[in-house]
C-alpha cells in the first residue's frame, strides 16, 4: 500500500482521502484552516447558523447519494418551485407533479404563460428520460440559447430562468453552458433541495468522520507551503518535509498554482455576496419554504427563507433570511442591506420591515469557476501535473457539490490504478 498526502480539506480532498483510506492506503490530509470544509462551511453565532454564502444540497446528485449518509444529516427541504416577486406582486411557480398543493397557484400564475407552463412539463419529460451520460457529452450551447431553442418565451426566461438559474450559476445573463442547466434540472426532478439541520458544514464534518474511521489522519491548521514533484513526491508543512508516494492537491486553482509552479489555470471565476438578516417571527412572509426570485433586478437576485425551511437556523421567535447579490458589487454592506429592505418593502407592501436587522455579510469573490460553453474541454486533467501529483477540485469537473465530490473520486481512482 502507498503513502498518500492530500492537500486541502474541502469536499474533494475529503472524498479522495476517505476512498483511498478505505482501500488500505496510508493517508494524511493537511488543511490550512481551523476546520475542514473549504467553501462549504457553517458558523453558529447567537443562536443563528450562517453558511458561507447561500448553499444547498441537491440530494439526487450521484456522488452525494454514494458518499453521504443523508439520514444522519437531518435534512430540511425547500418546497419545490419558487415565489416570483416584483414590486407589489408575488406569484408561485411550482412543479405540480411534485407539489400538488401548488397546482392552482401555478395554473393562475400570470407571470408565466400557459404555453410556457406546458413547455416546462415537456422539458420535464425530456430530461427525465435523458441519460446523464448524454447530458455529460454535450457542452456547446448557453442556457439562454437552449431555452429559446426549446421554445420558451422571453417572458419566461426573464421572470423565472434568469433569477433561478442566475442563483445556481451566479450568472443572470444565462451565458453558462446548457450542460449545467440540464444536469441540475434533472436532479431537481428526482430529488430534493435541502440543507442539514445544523448547517451545510455538517457535510464536510460527516466526510471527515468517515475518513477518520478508515484510518485517515486529518491535520487542521497545517498549511502546506510547497510541493516537490518527481520520483520522490513530498510536501512542506510547518518546516517539515513529508515524503509520499502520491500527492492529491485538493485546493482552489489559485492555491494550486502557488504550490505547483508548472501548473497554470486559465479559467476565470464568478463571485457573489450573501447577507443574512433577522426578522421577528411576528412578520409572517408566508414563503412556504420557497425561494423568493427577483424578476426585476439582481438587487438582490434571490432571498431564501432559511429558518422557514430549517427552524434550527434561528433562535426562537426569530426568522433568518439570506439575500444574495451576484458578482462583486461595489456598494458597502449597509448599502446592499438597504437594497434588501427596499426590495422586501416593495414585494410585501402590507409589512413593515423596520426590525429587519443585518447580521452578517459574506463576500465571496471566487465562488464558482466560469462555465461557458466549451469550458469542459479546457479543464485541467486530474493527472496533468507530473511526478506523482494529482489534482482534485470542482474546477476539474464543474462547479457544484457533485463536481467537487466526483473530482475527489476521480483522483482516488487514478492513485488506486497507480498503486493497486
Amino acid at each position: 500500500m502507498a503513502e498518500i498526502v492530500v492537500v486541502g480539506g474541502g469536499l474533494s480532498g475529503l472524498v479522495a482521502a476517505k476512498r483511498l483510506g478505505r482501500t488500505g492506503h496510508t493517508v494524511t490530509l493537511y488543511e490550512q484552516g481551523e476546520t475542514v470544509g473549504g467553501r462549504v462551511r457553517s458558523v453558529t453565532e447567537d443562536g443563528y447558523t450562517f453558511d458561507r454564502g447561500f448553499q444547498v444540497l441537491f440530494t439526487a446528485y450521484p456522488a452525494v447519494k454514494e458518499e453521504l449518509d443523508l439520514d444522519a444529516l437531518a435534512l430540511k427541504r425547500f418546497r419545490p418551485g419558487a415565489t416570483l416577486v416584483s414590486s407589489g406582486e408575488r406569484s408561485i411557480l411550482a412543479d405540480p407533479l411534485r407539489d400538488p398543493k401548488a397546482l392552482t397557484a401555478t395554473l393562475f400564475n400570470q407571470n408565466v404563460s400557459l404555453r410556457d407552463k406546458l413547455l416546462v412539463l415537456k422539458l420535464r419529460r425530456t430530461l427525465a428520460r435523458k441519460p446523464l451520460a448524454d447530458i455529460l457529452a454535450t457542452d456547446d450551447q448557453t442556457i439562454e440559447d437552449y431555452l429559446r431553442a426549446f421554445g420558451f418565451s422571453s417572458r419566461f426566461i426573464s421572470n423565472f430562468a434568469t433569477p433561478f438559474y442566475g442563483g445556481i450559476t451566479l450568472d443572470r445573463s444565462l451565458s453558462t453552458s446548457a450542460f449545467v442547466f440540464e444536469y441540475t434540472f434533472k436532479m431537481l426532478l428526482s430529488g430534493s433541495t435541502a440543507v442539514p439541520a445544523a448547517g451545510m458544514g455538517e457535510i464536510p464534518a460527516q466526510l471527515a468522520t468517515q475518513a477518520r474511521d478508515v484510518g485517515v489522519t486529518i491535520n487542521t491548521e497545517s498549511p502546506v507551503s510547497a510541493i516537490t514533484t518527481g520520483d520522490n513526491p513530498a510536501v512542506q508543512t510547518r518546516g517539515e518535509t513529508v515524503a509520499a508516494d502520491a500527492v492529491v492537491v485538493a485546493t482552489d486553482p489559485a492555491s494550486a498554482e502557488k504550490l505547483l509552479p508548472e501548473f497554470n489555470y486559465e479559467g476565470s471565476y464568478r463571485g457573489c455576496v450573501t447577507q443574512y438578516f433577522s426578522l421577528p417571527d411576528t412578520q409572517q412572509l408566508r414563503t412556504d419554504g420557497r425561494l423568493l426570485l427577483n424578476m426585476e433586478s439582481g438587487y438582490p437576485n434571490q432571498i431564501a427563507p432559511l429558518s422557514a425551511v430549517a427552524p434550527s437556523y434561528a433562535p426562537d421567535r426569530m426568522h433568518l433570511l439570506s439575500a444574495t447579490f451576484l458578482g462583486d458589487p461595489a456598494e458597502t454592506d449597509q448599502e446592499l442591506a438597504e437594497s434588501v429592505r427596499e426590495a422586501l418593502e416593495s414585494w410585501y407592501p402590507e409589512h413593515n420591515f423596520a426590525e429587519l436587522t443585518l447580521l452578517r455579510t459574506d463576500r465571496i469573490p471566487f465562488a464558482q469557476v466560469t462555465q461557458r460553453p466549451g469550458f469542459r474541454d479546457a479543464r485541467p486533467a486530474t493527472d496533468s501535473p507530473q511526478g506523482g501529483v494529482y489534482l482534485a477540485g470542482d474546477y476539474t469537473e464543474w462547479s457544484s457539490i457533485q463536481g467537487a465530490m466526483e473530482s475527489g473520486r476521480r483522483a482516488a481512482r487514478h492513485i488506486e490504478t497507480a498503486f493497486p
